[in-house]
């Protein structure tokens, strides 16, 4: 096909027209659209709420374990200069 035939065969599909749609086929896509930002909505709110928990279980944790001090000595040390 050289140009001129591709653009000829192009005119001759835009000049048929669209396709014929069914017409509640709006209303499904909008129906579908809300439905699909709903579950995404729920799904954010969820992993918000599961961060949010560990980030509280995190800090109960670490103020009752408290990682950061040294743990006590087992032995003790030995006696010397006195």
């Amino acid at each position: 096909m050289n140009r001129g035939e591709r653009e000829a065969a192009v005119r001759r599909i835009m000049e048929r027209g669209g396709a014929v749609l069914p017409p509640d086929l709006y209303g499904e896509a909008v129906r579908r659209g809300d439905r699909l930002l709903r579950q995404r909505q729920l799904v954010r709110r969820v992993l918000w709420l599961l961060a949010f928990a560990a980030a509280v279980a995190f800090t109960v944790w670490a103020a009752e374990a408290q990682p950061w001090a040294e743990p006590p000595s087992q032995t003790t040390p030995p006696l010397t200069g006195w």
